[in-house]
């Protein structure tokens, strides 16, 4: 799926500011207000744009804590429930399948240590097939963003 050097324009401009309005966006693009509108369409319904979000300050919402925990499945066939799980889990906020000696990174967010201790313990651990968890907690983050590197 290739996208064209307006459609390109579209998702850089949206992915700041996601709020604006399709006159605003068809001043940017110097196309007419439905023109832009049918592009943002377009790009909804070929799954390139998958929705839109507010961006909410995790501290500002009582979630003080960021983890990382690497998980090892013991075996393939323990992948399904896992993931089933990992979908439930409100705090969960990214899992990677990834390769290495890990199976999967998940990125999680949560208001403090108990409720991390619970989410490993309680939650991961106590599924069949957990091999192990590591977790890392973060002290401060630098630079997060979900903006892509779309080039113009």
């Amino acid at each position: 799926m290739s996208l064209d050097d307006i459609d390109s324009k579209v998702i850089r401009h949206l992915m700041q500011n996601g709020r604006m309005t399709w006159a605003e966006l068809a001043t940017v693009l110097q196309l007419s207000a439905p023109a832009a509108g049918d592009r943002v369409r377009r790009l909804e319904e070929r799954g390139v744009i998958l929705g839109y979000t507010a961006q909410v300050d995790p501290e500002a919402a009582g979630c003080h804590l960021t983890a990382f925990i690497a998980v090892t499945l013991e075996r393939p066939e323990h992948r399904a429930p896992f993931l089933e799980k990992v979908l439930q889990l409100t705090e969960v906020q990214e899992c990677h399948h990834i390769a290495g000696e890990d199976d999967y990174w998940l990125k999680v967010r949560c208001q403090h240590t108990k409720d991390l201790e619970r989410l490993v313990s309680d939650e991961l651990k106590s599924l069949p097939g957990i091999l192990r968890t590591r977790t890392t907690i973060v002290l401060s983050t630098v630079k997060e963003t979900s903006v892509l590197p779309i080039r113009e």
